[in-house]
């Protein structure tokens, strides 16, 4: 099992990441802090596999806690989880090391398939001593790339496709916009045209073009 920290100040915050984990096979929660040194004292005694990293805690910054597990050489890996959607904020975040950034508020669904890319990740250097560029390529794509050989699709995951076609049958006999769908589900309105434009080769939703009087057509989309 994959061991999980969770630095998080907010009480109820913390314990919607701790349920959303126990909702993802292969993971188990180690600890659950709310500030920086508890975070610094459970990782003296066992050291975590993964950390889910808040930004903004109380008088502490989580930037500057992945800056010291770098500066101390600790082989842990982190994912963000903020509401800071700065350029300057995510590119830091990269450049130190972080291995996904989930900006509140995110769904489950994208929650959950940051855990699975880096679980994949996770066992395959695990298993292996070297491996293959082909192979490396998967493991390093877009968080919507899958890196399963049996996904329905190549490039698409089954766990985002899932969560749109949900979505989608919730409200089955109304048209709808790829925008519509990404603020409902917390995901970019360029990847939900991607399911959408799948879809649509599908014939499961058909592509509408509605012209105003002014500015470009709009797309929607019908479920069929």
């Amino acid at each position: 099992m994959i061991q999980v920290m969770i630095v998080e100040d907010d009480p109820m915050v913390r314990e919607i990441n701790s349920k959303f984990l126990k909702r993802v096979e292969g993971f188990i929660l180690y600890k659950a802090v709310s500030n920086l040194e508890d975070a610094k004292k459970f990782i003296t005694v066992k050291k975590p596999d993964l950390i889910l990293l808040d930004v903004y805690l109380p008088k502490e910054n989580g930037i500057d806690f992945l800056k010291w597990i770098r500066s101390q050489e600790v082989d842990i890996d982190v994912i963000l989880i903020t509401a800071d959607k700065s350029i300057e904020r995510i590119q830091e975040a990269f450049r130190y090391g972080v291995v996904d950034y989930l900006i509140k508020p995110f769904s489950f669904e994208r929650f959950k398939e940051a855990l699975l890319q880096f679980k994949s990740r996770y066992y395959e250097f695990k298993r292996n001593d070297v491996i293959e560029q082909k192979q490396l390529d998967k493991l390093i794509s877009n968080p919507n790339v899958t890196h399963n050989e049996e996904d329905f699709a190549k490039g698409l995951n089954k766990y985002t496709y899932k969560s749109i076609w949900e979505e989608i049958e919730k409200n089955k006999d109304e048209d709808f916009t790829a925008e519509d769908l990404a603020e409902k589900l917390g995901i970019a309105r360029v990847t939900v045209r991607r399911y959408l434009e799948y879809m649509k080769k599908e014939n499961k939703v058909e592509k509408l073009v509605e012209y105003g009087k002014v500015g470009r057509p709009q797309h929607k989309y019908h479920k069929i």
